[in-house]
């Protein structure tokens, strides 16, 4: 919304007009950072559904991934199918006059269930990166480093195309499904759908508010620390196991 179109709606309140130079400082404020996110694209939605272009996609039978690292000077994918060593073949390459790195890689190249992290060179120095888009982190339980896994399963058939949000008032629930439960670990997914969903219906919620569902590395954060904005914790399951958790459960027991 542009900033002109913020500022009306909101001061049309003559409660509001004591605090006009506020809201005007910060509508100023939203404007620019949309302008800032959408730069290079069209529209500011263009830029919401970034993780559909960088990150690790399958492409023509093959491979391909993509980062955006405007200060990188080169990068290279490290994993599993490169001994943890940097291989030239696994180079990306900048984009001409943009910020991308992008790499094409045949079918071959890379197999399910792989953990691959960024070798990253920069002006003075270099490391290791977790992907920005990453769509699958693992933590390992003996270094207790993360790395991005390459999740490439059977696709997830949903079963809940027909579902429409009925008209009513939601009765939110909130939950976290990792201390959901009884026992003195942490909950799974597939745990959280079969025993305690249902208990939550029972007492006559309509709407679940699900906490620390994105990856976070320190669980003692509730999930407010996240690190992997594309990626559902690792924790608690598979992401098919969460797709489950939405569709078949909610499906049938909220129709």
């Amino acid at each position: 919304m542009p900033e002109s179109a913020i500022r009306s709606s909101l001061l049309e309140d003559p409660y509001l007009a004591p605090y006009a130079a506020i809201i005007r400082r910060r509508a100023r404020a939203a404007a620019e950072k949309a302008a800032q996110l959408s730069n290079g694209v069209e529209r500011l939605s263009e830029f919401a559904c970034a993780h559909e272009y960088y990150g690790l996609h399958r492409h023509d039978g093959g491979w391909v991934f993509r980062e955006w690292a405007p200060n990188a000077a080169g990068i290279w994918l490290v994993g599993d199918f490169s001994g943890w060593r940097v291989d030239d073949s696994f180079r990306l390459s900048r984009l001409p006059g943009r910020n991308v790195w992008e790499i094409f890689l045949p079918d071959e190249r890379l197999r399910h269930g792989q953990f691959y992290r960024l070798e990253m060179a920069w002006n003075g120095g270099r490391g290791e990166r977790i992907p920005a888009y990453a769509r699958r982190v693992v933590q390992d339980p003996e270094t207790l480093l993360f790395a991005a896994q390459v999740w490439d399963p059977e696709p997830y058939v949903w079963k809940a195309d027909n579902f429409k949000v009925p008209q009513r008032a939601p009765l939110v629930y909130e939950a976290h499904v990792g201390m959901a439960q009884d026992k003195p670990a942490v909950g799974s997914y597939a745990e959280f759908r079969e025993k305690v969903l249902p208990r939550i219906v029972a007492a006559g919620y309509n709407t679940l508010q699900l906490m620390a569902v994105m990856e976070h590395p320190y669980y003692g954060s509730f999930g407010y620390h996240v690190s992997s904005f594309f990626a559902c914790s690792s924790r608690f399951g598979t992401p098919e196991e969460l797709k489950a958790l939405v569709t078949r459960r909610i499906w049938q027991v909220w129709p």
